[in-house]
């Protein structure tokens, strides 16, 4: 399905600045022998490439095979591929720790295969499947999005998954389904977070969407990341990812699927329900009680070189979910 992209994003950005390098060099020996015309689009030469240092993560041979075949995303503009070693080392995953590297640090043993989806609830096809056969009928496909954390940081990630309308139409919802429900494994033995004497977390983590925002084709289930498996630390094996919502609403390690009438439990919501709205649509004009949300520290960031920037009205991608909210007072359902 192509899907709208915002129209300030330019393609040169979303190129890693190592292989925008070579790809200049590239560029300029073709045009000395001649050769662009038969190069064929200009996509296959955006194709990243991680440095070899980089810890890879392929995931079970069944998922491998299908990561090899998913469809590549589009090729836009505007925003540079945030580095491999800040996606998969600056991480909120409180199940692990309170600290962004804490996840990457403690996450390492954490068993993703084999993996048990239990779905329940408002539908026809309940059961307890594993993520394989959840899977299996469908085919990957990459979707670069912008991550934008609450806490005012973000990433742009090179996700790789199903968009959830997709299962959620296989899973056959009854009419009284209004809200879809996602829940985080629950297993202290192999997350120290959820056993730690300073979590103010009510475990397991949950998480819920309205069953028009689950529905949308920007929302993906993601089983991967530039192009190789999730790894544990980014909520391996199977996530929710919702670009124009803050990231603590795209739940991570998800062992439950469930469709209800009510609108369901959402653990910052609940913990703290002053400061973390159910919605959490990323909106710059509704300030976090403690700190501003109109600009944002786009990584790699430094205190030298804070690379500041503006956020946008629903992570950029108003053109495509505003019309979901249509008449609600988003100061109030923030």
């Amino acid at each position: 399905m192509l899907i709208k992209k915002p129209s300030d994003i330019r393609s040169s950005e979303i190129t890693p600045e190592s292989v925008y390098r070579r790809r200049r060099e590239l560029l300029k020996a073709m045009l000395a022998g001649g050769a662009l015309m038969a190069a064929g689009p200009a996509r296959a030469l955006e194709r990243y490439e991680l440095p070899d240092e980089a810890k890879r993560y392929p995931g079970p041979e069944w998922l491998q095979e299908k990561l090899r075949a998913a469809s590549k995303g589009e090729v836009i503009e505007g925003e540079d591929l945030t580095p491999y070693r800040h996606v998969t080392g600056h991480n909120n995953f409180y199940e692990f720790g309170l600290a962004k590297e804490d996840p990457k640090a403690k996450a390492q043993g954490l068993k993703t295969d084999p993996w048990k989806v239990e779905v329940s609830g408002e539908c026809s096809k309940p059961g307890s499947y594993n993520l394989e056969d959840l899977l299996k009928p469908h085919e990957l496909e990459e979707r670069i999005y912008r991550l934008r954390c609450v806490e005012a940081w973000s990433m742009v990630i090179p996700w790789v998954g199903v968009p959830l309308n997709k299962l959620i139409s296989r899973l056959e919802p009854t009419g009284n389904a209004k809200f879809v429900e996602f829940t985080t494994l629950h297993d202290p033995s192999q997350m120290p977070g959820q056993k730690s004497f300073f979590s103010t977390l009510n475990w397991p983590y949950s998480e819920g969407l309205r069953m028009d925002e689950a529905m949308h084709p920007l929302t993906l289930m993601a089983v991967g990341v530039y192009g190789d498996a999730l790894p544990p630390q980014n909520g391996a094996p199977f996530r929710l990812v919702v670009p124009w919502k803050y990231g603590f609403k795209s739940i991570k390690s998800i062992v439950s699927i469930r469709f209800t009438e009510q609108m369901p439990r959402a653990t910052w919501n609940e913990t703290a329900p002053s400061e973390y709205g159910f919605y959490a649509n990323v909106n710059p004009q509704v300030d976090h009680p403690r700190w501003s949300q109109a600009t944002e520290r786009r990584l790699p960031s430094s205190l030298f070189n804070p690379n500041q920037i503006d956020t946008r009205m629903f992570n950029g991608y108003a053109d495509q979910v505003a019309h979901l909210y249509q008449g609600m007072d988003l100061r109030k359902w923030y």
